[in-house]
């Protein structure tokens, strides 16, 4: 039965009704699902998602700064400064500054940084894995496909 089937209320009809059936309804309740878990499952590390992503993100372009990070993750500067300082406090993420522009620091990865993301990277395999052997391989591979699809058909509308 979809998500929103069923759904009456007394008041006037705000919103079409099939709006929580719809895809980007499934792919928000998707995300909260997958973020709770990582949530959970990162904790025992000491790190929530939001940092396991500001660590990947640095890994995988070492010198980002702070603003450049914010763009690329879709959050606010304030935020990126407040995950990168409690990094920094435990010595995952140092600031250095950039070689032509004195005021610009980048951000990189420490040793103990890396040491964090191999962790947590191993606990995020996991999840994938569970989901991976749930849907199967094929099914697995297809949602991929499809998720790439609409993250292009959302950039051009």
């Amino acid at each position: 039965m979809p998500y929103g089937h069923g759904v009456t209320h007394d008041d006037e009809q705000a919103v079409a009704a099939d709006a929580l059936d719809r895809v980007t309804w499934a792919l928000r309740r998707a995300e909260w699902a997958v973020q709770a878990r990582k949530d959970q499952r990162l904790r025992p590390l000491g790190l929530a998602a939001a940092q396991y992503t500001l660590l990947i993100s640095v890994h995988s372009d070492p010198g980002l700064t702070g603003a450049e990070l914010a763009r690329r993750l879709n959050v606010t500067p304030q935020a990126v400064a407040s995950q990168v300082g409690r990094l920094e406090e435990r010595g995952q993420l140092e600031r250095r500054p950039h070689p032509r522009h004195r005021h610009v620091r980048e951000l990189h990865l420490t040793e103990a940084g890396r040491d964090s993301l191999r962790d947590a990277d191993a606990v995020i395999v996991g999840i994938e894995r569970r989901i991976a052997e749930k849907l199967g391989l094929r099914k697995a591979a297809q949602l991929r496909t499809l998720l790439d699809e609409v993250a292009d058909v959302a950039r051009e509308a």
